[in-house]
């Protein structure tokens, strides 16, 4: 990893990157999934969907849901009869995620606080590994990928959906122009923060293309990967497989 790293736009001491996105989604926490819905027009929850169904969750097998404080995606997992771990780096999303599950009285979840580069569990622990909108805010890719290899098992695999660039002629200046214009402003209308998201936004414009990043989860050492895009590439899964 170099000594600086992108924080939006900004560039930033790699040392320093952790703790300003902490600052974000400590800000952010609470109105999370509110704001989710007014930026995406609930189509959040359609991705969501669609990305679950790619993981194949099965009764019995354990699966890491990482950057995953809200519950979300372990929502939708554990349906299945998956045993769920919910990590975050971040406590106060990782209160709401309980809080919510607490709400739908789900009590089958594991939550830990965690960093993705420095994943507490064993060597060959789970047999899938899911990440939601969440690998672009990590300081060292390469290396939260590199323990996402290290803690599945042979055979395991690994499910991200994140943000990209679409390729659709037209639609890709429109949101480009909502996105930098508007977003923010939503932030302080409905959370009290335009700064948190104006981040947001421009972490998404730092985060490589599709090709690149499928060449990054190659090089941690997963194989057969794969990207399906939507809406032209705005939103990407990503997958590969661990033998």
């Amino acid at each position: 990893m170099t000594d600086t790293v992108s924080f939006g736009y900004e560039d930033i001491p790699a040392a320093e990157k952790t703790a300003r996105v902490g600052g974000v989604f400590s800000n952010v926490a609470a109105k999370y999934d509110l704001m989710n819905d007014a930026m995406s027009g609930g189509m959040h929850r359609l991705w969501k969907d669609r990305f679950v169904r790619r993981v194949k969750p099965r009764e019995g097998e354990q699966i890491l849901d990482m950057a995953g404080g809200t519950g979300d995606i372990a929502f939708r997992l554990e349906t299945s009869g998956a045993s769920v771990t919910v990590a975050d780096i971040n406590p106060e999303m990782l209160a709401v995620g309980m809080e919510r599950a607490a709400k739908r009285g789900i009590d089958g979840l594991v939550w830990t606080e965690a960093n993705a580069e420095t994943l507490h569990f064993p060597d060959r622990f789970f047999d899938a590994y899911t990440i939601a909108f969440g690998i672009r805010n990590v300081t060292d890719i390469p290396k939260a990928l590199r323990e996402a290899h290290r803690v599945l098992r042979r055979g395991g695999r690994f499910f991200c959906l994140e943000f990209s660039t679409t390729v659709w002629p037209g639609f890709a200046e429109a949101y480009d122009a909502y996105s930098h214009k508007m977003v923010p402003q939503l932030g302080k209308l409905l959370a009290g923060d335009a700064d948190s998201y104006r981040y947001l936004i421009e972490s998404i414009r730092r985060f490589p293309d599709m090709p690149t990043f499928e060449a990054m989860i190659r090089e941690a050492g997963f194989v057969n990967t794969n990207v399906e895009p939507m809406l032209g590439g705005l939103v990407a899964i990503h997958s590969g497989w661990k033998i």
